[in-house]
């Protein structure tokens, strides 16, 4: 097994991990940066992005993201392939193990594993992937001005969906299986009183279907009850919102989880409960979850890592 020595290791890339090797690096802290299995993280299957400053034309995620990288390998970060599938963070100098055979010891560390959407598993998903389904309409809802979209979810998070969707499209349909709306009373009652946002209960997908890209979704009523109804639904766009999941699960013996999984840091900073270790983007924000706010993140995670080097040292 090969082992190599960092004063800095950044664990997965997207906005996050790839800003803060450039800070670490154009810092002199010579960073090692691990991409983990998706470089460049949920970005890579986005098709366009036009919230992102300094792009006035708009860009697409995966350029977005090998702007962001060779910006870091040019300030001499040293970026490498695999997956950090074992850590020790119980004492100085840490240590994580990739799943090609390295083993690293740092000084500090920084995690940027981000979140994960979590799907409904149908195929469909995949299919359309960046072709009228996406989870995140704050990201791709701009693109769906007066047409018809769907947000599947009955939490809180689907209506705050469907509401800024409501702004946008003509018409949202939020699809809930259950016969209620988990979300709190206050939201529920906003979407009831928006006039273009119709609620489906009781109701599953099935599939989706288009040519190239989404154009409905086959819908199920009352799913195994002697009430079942199949119909299909015209659409432009599906939202999934049924929540993220944060890629915490290595770094659950040693760091600190909030009740769902995400990466509590303290206070404004990025510091976790264990001293040197860091956490930036979507890995510990179960709110924003924006590329700019995640490279606002790792820009605040490099900070505090020089910080954190200079008061060891």
């Amino acid at each position: 097994m090969e082992i190599t020595k960092t004063r800095c290791l950044i664990i997965g890339s997207g906005p996050a991990g790839y800003t803060a090797a450039i800070y670490t690096s154009r810092a002199n802290i010579e960073p090692l940066l691990i991409e983990g299995y998706q470089p460049g993280g949920q970005l890579t299957i986005t098709t366009d992005v036009e919230n992102f400053p300094g792009y006035p034309e708009g860009v697409t995620g995966p350029q977005l993201m090998e702007d962001l990288r060779a910006q870091a390998a040019r300030f001499g970060a040293d970026i490498r392939a695999g997956y950090v599938n074992e850590v020790d963070f119980s004492s100085r100098p840490f240590r994580a193990v990739t799943d090609n055979g390295l083993e690293i010891l740092a000084d500090s560390v920084i995690i940027c594993t981000g979140a994960s959407a979590k799907y409904l598993g149908i195929d469909d998903e995949k299919k359309y992937n960046g072709m009228g389904v996406s989870a995140c309409a704050t990201c791709d809802g701009f693109f769906y001005r007066g047409k018809k979209v769907a947000v599947v979810g009955g939490g809180d998070t689907a209506c705050e969906e469907a509401l800024y969707l409501s702004n946008l499209a003509s018409e949202v349909y939020l699809i809930v299986r259950k016969d209620y709306l988990r979300a709190s009373k206050v939201m529920q009652q906003r979407v009831f009183d928006k006039t273009n946002i119709q609620v489906f209960f009781n109701t599953n997908t099935a599939g989706l279907y288009g040519e190239e890209f989404v154009e409905g979704a086959h819908l199920v009523e009352h799913i195994g009850t002697d009430k079942e109804n199949r119909f299909d639904l015209p659409l432009d766009g599906f939202f999934l919102a049924i929540g993220h999941k944060p890629n915490t699960e290595v770094f659950s013996k040693y760091i600190e989880l909030d009740e769902t999984g995400y990466i509590k840091v303290n206070g404004a900073g990025t510091s976790t409960n264990v001293p040197g270790v860091f956490a930036a983007g979507d890995v510990a924000d179960p709110n924003y979850r924006q590329a700019i706010t995640a490279a606002g993140m790792g820009c605040k995670a490099a900070l505090d890592v020089e910080r954190f080097l200079a008061e060891q040292n």
